[in-house]
Order: C-alpha cells, then sequence, then structure tokens
C-alpha cells in the first residue's frame, strides 16, 4: 500500500502560478506510475497528467498542455504538479493518484486503473 497527501492547493489570481506536490509514504515510490486529476463542482474527475515510474515518460490534458508540468523525485517520495499561467476554469480539487506496476515507462491516463488516491487539494483561480 501507500499513503498519498497532496500540498500547495490555494487561491491565486488568474495568469498566477502554483506547485502541487504529494507526498508518499508506504510501499517503494519508485513501483509506481501516478497522475493528477481534477474535479470541479458538478462535473466528474478528469484527468491532468500523468509521469512514468522512472520519470522519464509523461502525458497531458489537452487542457493544460503548455501550462503544466508533472514531475517527480523518487528519492523524496514526491510527485509534483507546477502549474502555470492560471485560468478560472482550473478552478478544482486536484488528487494525485498511484497505479503499481512493473513497467518503467508507462504512463496511465485512466482514473479506473489507479489503485491509490490522496484527499486533494483544492485549486481557485480568480478572475
Amino acid at each position: 500500500q501507500v499513503q498519498l497527501v497532496e500540498s500547495g492547493g490555494g487561491l491565486v489570481q488568474a495568469g498566477g502560478s502554483l506547485r502541487l506536490s504529494c507526498a508518499a509514504s508506504g510501499r517503494t515510490f519508485s513501483t509506481y506510475a501516478m497522475g493528477w486529476f481534477r474535479q470541479a463542482p458538478g462535473k466528474e474527475r478528469e484527468f491532468v497528467a500523468a509521469i512514468s515510474r522512472s520519470g522519464s515518460r509523461t502525458d497531458y490534458a489537452d487542457s493544460v498542455k503548455g501550462r503544466f508540468t508533472i514531475s517527480r523525485d523518487n528519492a523524496k517520495n514526491s510527485l509534483y504538479l507546477q502549474m502555470n499561467s492560471l485560468k478560472p476554469e482550473d478552478t478544482a480539487v486536484y488528487y494525485c493518484a498511484a497505479d503499481w506496476t512493473v513497467n518503467y515507462i508507462i504512463v496511465v491516463v485512466e482514473a479506473a486503473h489507479y489503485d491509490y488516491w490522496g484527499q486533494g487539494t483544492q485549486v481557485t483561480v480568480s478572475s
């Protein structure tokens, strides 16, 4: 098992930046492909970004490409999401998720494949 705790959310003006962190504990962090998802009020949870176990491969939702960057530090058991040029439509609760896998380079974009989830951190972007 792995436990995930997100942090770094908050209130920011449109055009601003935030960096989310996800701290993992428990089973070896480097054995998990990781992802970020978000859920806005009244909407379904949606994929934001994903990264492979090794960190060599990433994938992004079209809505955040060029603005968000996912990264990980396996030595620190941590996952990050750098969010730049934020827009009001980025307002949501952001969740990190972990998928145990033997594959070093796979990226996982489907929420159903993830085994573990954090509790979420609120990001609010004002116009």
